[in-house]
């Protein structure tokens, strides 16, 4: 059994629920020109859902996520038969390119790192293409990926790009240039998966300063235990004669190695390239009850929380958001603060990296409650309707530097000014109000002691 007993059975319901079809293997070799680097040529080796499986055949109806894999060093595609026959018939695209892969001259790290973020952006572009044989096939989800040089490529292809939507590496080795510098600058999802018992790319001098490194909001380090370096891969003799030199030597068998990979490589993809939802407890829940893995895990998805001041509402980060009244959609509300105009509960939902939505807590406003205010007796704002301008008429019973701010119903401060009033002394502030669009606004005035709103009404 793959999983820990307790999550096993949920993981085979996501994954059977989300994948009702599985698909043929379809393959084909192109060689694309990055003409940004000379037409240099990229022979290409393409795995795809087919209608039928062979060479040439066509692809299947349907629109397919692409993973454009790096491999390692010394090594051939085809020595990762294992990764192309677990994803494609899951409805993915997988392209491997063929450059980098001679012993002498040494492979050049940052071409092939840049071959790997020129075929996301090519591949995807062929989908617009009516000439291509994958016109119409593949969509707007990207991952780079990648195991040993190839993974360590991969950062150098994710470096400053958010085309891709996310990136996947195993056992990824430090290049030249250095993809642990690189790391810096890489924002995209990411999944680290290491081998513990790796002698080739050790964790610790590689894997890890990448992960540590990392720009991501979300990015998981994923220790698989007693596995090794080639293992990620089928028998390759490079990799493996290189992998007898050292120790320590593997604890567990490459079916093991691959069966966790898998696993976990699968949530991640059905949660990142296919907006699953599920998937991502059941990768969460697998992480904390596996024996076969230790991990790390440092990410911001989460049910958003809501702050209040007054009748303004925020939001923590999201990426997009929607915002809600007694259940009911708010029109335009699609902003990270939102000033309520009627009393109700409010609540809003937040995406972060796919479609998935994640509802806040609710928050009931009473409009009413809100205007009633302990100074209001000394304050009078006027005129309401306004036109061109309101006047703040303020006598407080101590001296009180004030924040006067003017927010439009998204939320948003349209005026802001710092106001000082003297105790026992009436003060009229003009507000001018002429460049404001017709609308309602509301008036916040705050200090350290009281906090007053009130709606104002521009004609």
């Amino acid at each position: 059994m793959k999983l820990s007993n307790l999550f096993f059975l949920a993981f085979m319901l996501v994954i059977t629920s989300a994948i009702a079809q599985t698909y043929p293997i379809g393959h084909r070799q192109i060689t694309y020109q990055d003409p940004a680097r000379g037409n240099r040529n990229i022979q290409t080796e393409i795995y795809y859902p087919a209608a039928t499986a062979g060479n040439n055949v066509a692809v299947e109806t349907g629109s397919f996520p692409i993973i454009v894999f790096g491999h390692g060093f010394a090594m051939a595609w085809d020595a990762y038969q294992n990764i192309w026959e677990d994803l494609v018939p899951q409805g993915y695209i997988i392209a491997f390119p063929r450059t980098e892969g001679s012993l002498l001259p040494a492979p050049d790290h940052d071409a092939f790192g840049k071959d790997l973020a020129f075929l996301v952006t090519k591949l995807q572009s062929e989908s617009t293409n009516a000439s291509s044989p994958f016109f119409n096939f593949i969509n707007t989800k990207s991952a780079i990926m990648g195991h040993s040089m190839g993974g360590g490529s991969s950062f150098l292809a994710a470096k400053n790009n958010t085309t891709i939507t996310t990136m996947v590496t195993f056992a990824a080795a430090n290049t030249n240039p250095s993809s642990i510098t690189a790391a810096q600058n890489v924002t995209v999802p990411s999944l680290v998966i290491a081998a513990a018992n790796d002698c080739v790319a050790p964790p610790a001098d590689h894997q890890v300063k990448m992960y540590d490194s990392l720009a991501s909001a979300c990015k998981t380090y994923l220790s698989i235990t007693g596995a090794a370096h080639c293992e990620f891969a089928n028998y390759n003799f490079n990799c493996s004669f290189g992998q007898t030199t050292c120790s320590p030597q593997p604890a567990i068998s490459g079916a093991e190695q691959k069966d966790v990979v898998s696993d976990f490589t699968k949530l991640w993809f059905e949660y990142y390239l296919k907006d699953n939802c599920n998937a991502w407890n059941v990768f969460n829940d697998s992480l904390a009850s596996s024996n076969r893995v230790t991990s790390t895990q440092g990410c911001t998805i989460s049910n958003p929380v809501i702050n209040q001041s007054g009748v303004v509402l925020q939001s923590t980060p999201g990426t997009t958001y929607q915002w809600y009244l007694n259940g009911n959609i708010i029109s335009g509300a699609t902003s990270q603060t939102y000033t309520a105009t009627q009393s109700g509960n409010y609540y809003v939902e937040v995406t972060y990296y796919n479609t998935c939505p994640y509802p806040s807590n609710t928050i009931n406003i009473s409009i009413t409650g809100l205007y009633a205010n302990t100074i209001s007796n000394n304050l009078s704002i006027y005129p309401n309707p306004a036109n061109d301008f309101i006047v703040i008429n303020y006598s407080p019973k101590q001296d009180e530097n004030n924040v006067i701010r003017l927010r439009n119903i998204m939320g948003q401060i349209v005026i802001e000014k710092n106001i000082s009033f003297t105790a026992n002394n009436l003060k009229a502030e003009k507000i001018e109000l002429n460049e404001l669009r017709s609308g309602i606004y509301f008036l916040e005035i705050k200090n350290e002691n009281i906090s007053y709103t009130e709606k104002i009404i521009k004609k």
